[in-house]
């Protein structure tokens, strides 16, 4: 069980180490008031840069998105080792600091500049990248006229870095879509070959296939071969004859003369009609092959279009570039050296000190009770031992033997001077 269990325990800690608190107070607010009037003096200026917008409404889809993206990069750009060492050497920044290494050096002034965009007043959609309409740069440092250096060396350095990367995205942009455009056309004219070379290859199986025809073949093949087989038998029957006479041997002749000629055309027409049957059943295949061939030759023919389309975008982008048309970045405020130091926390931390000093003065309070468990209060004696006191004795504060005697011999002198003067007597 603690000394303090009630309000009025609080209360009685409280007045009787009155005087620590007052103390610990006292000198915590004193050094805390000396730390933050200590601190050295920073003065902070921004540079502004515009975005402006283009001329030609135009100019491209997604151009806020294009600027923020720009700006991002230029920004890690600018904050790389080699640019800010490249800074401090230009600004002579850390000069009265020869102590310090490149590391050391770098991580001081990234802290002390720092980049904000400001997003434009209308909002971007759904899924879309919000525009930005300027960019403040800040820089703070304990010399005025040097952050006012530093910032406006950050704010010409991003007006630079912008024209050159807006100008050689466009180029690039340009030479890509032009060298793209040249591929599709050379692989748009070899596909062209190769179609030409199968269908010059396949002349046959391309031509049109009448069904009238194969059934034409079909009844003139039946009626060659039935021709055959009446020559035959007629043959066969003067050559069964058991005296054959010299016309029946001429016209046995002619008879093996005139199935020659039929045999002679029935293998043509044979030749004629598997021919034909190739040729239908080539078909199917070298329509599909075709089909594959006019499809690919589309799909490169709309790339190659898209391709073209993009170029002309890309060229039209590029001519705005040269002549200033396009969405751009100009210096709407130059930083000026400020005539006064920003806060640097001095009221923060003397306000901390504060409040931490009191708070140690109540923990020293609280922990000199404990140290000295001393039962101070008749209800503190009934908590603790359950016991009731019948009388109470008050604390009577302690005189110094001194300061006793003195106010006995003032209270006697002053008995003394107020007695009245002895009577005469008679």
């Amino acid at each position: 069980m603690g000394p303090v269990q009630n309000l009025s325990d609080l209360l009685n800690l409280l007045r009787r180490r009155m005087l620590l608190i007052g103390v610990i107070v006292l000198l915590g607010c004193i050094a805390s008031v000396m730390v933050a009037i200590s601190r050295p003096k920073v003065y902070e200026t921004a540079a502004v840069i515009q975005v402006e917008g283009p001329v030609v409404l135009d100019a491209g889809p997604n151009s806020g998105a294009q600027s923020a993206r720009l700006l991002q990069a230029i920004e890690q750009r600018l904050t790389t080792r080699e640019s800010l060492l490249a800074l401090i050497d230009r600004q002579g920044l850390f000069a009265d600091a020869p102590g310090l290494t490149d590391d050391q050096k770098i991580w001081a002034l990234r802290q002390s500049v720092r980049f904000e965009s400001v997003a434009a007043a209308a909002g971007a959609g759904y899924g879309t990248a919000s525009s930005v309409s300027a960019l403040v740069i800040f820089a703070r440092f304990e010399n005025a006229e040097q952050a006012a250096r530093v910032a406006n060396d950050l704010a010409q350095n991003v007006l630079d870095l912008s024209v050159a990367r807006q100008t050689s995205r466009a180029k690039d942009t340009l030479a890509f879509f032009t060298e793209e455009e040249a591929r599709l056309a050379q692989e748009i004219s070899v596909l062209e070959d190769e179609l030409t070379a199968y269908k010059n290859a396949n002349l046959a199986a391309l031509g049109r296939t009448d069904t009238g025809e194969r059934v034409a073949l079909d009844t003139e093949l039946r009626q060659a071969q039935q021709d055959l087989l009446a020559l035959q038998t007629e043959r066969k029957a003067l050559e069964a004859k058991p005296r054959q006479r010299e016309t029946d041997r001429r016209q046995i002749e002619s008879l093996s003369a005139q199935e020659g000629v039929l045999q002679s055309q029935i293998d043509a027409l044979t030749v004629q009609r598997d021919a034909l049957d190739q040729r239908q059943s080539a078909a199917p295949e070298v329509e599909r092959t075709l089909s594959a061939y006019d499809r690919r030759l589309q799909q490169l023919q709309s790339q190659y279009d898209l391709t073209n389309a993009r170029r002309a975008e890309a060229e039209t982008a590029l001519r705005l570039e040269e002549e200033q048309h396009s969405e751009r970045f100009s210096l709407l405020e130059r930083a000026t050296a400020p005539a006064y130091p920003t806060s640097g926390g001095g009221k923060k931390i003397a306000l901390a000190g504060g409040m931490a000093s009191v708070m140690l003065a109540l923990v020293a309070a609280f922990a000199l009770d404990l140290m000295n468990p001393v039962l101070r209060s008749a209800a503190q004696m009934e908590r603790q031992l359950g016991i009731r006191p019948v009388i109470t004795i008050p604390e009577l504060p302690r005189r110094r033997p001194g300061h006793s005697l003195l106010k006995r011999l003032w209270q006697s002198l002053g008995a003394s001077r107020s007695a009245p003067p002895p009577q005469p007597q008679d």
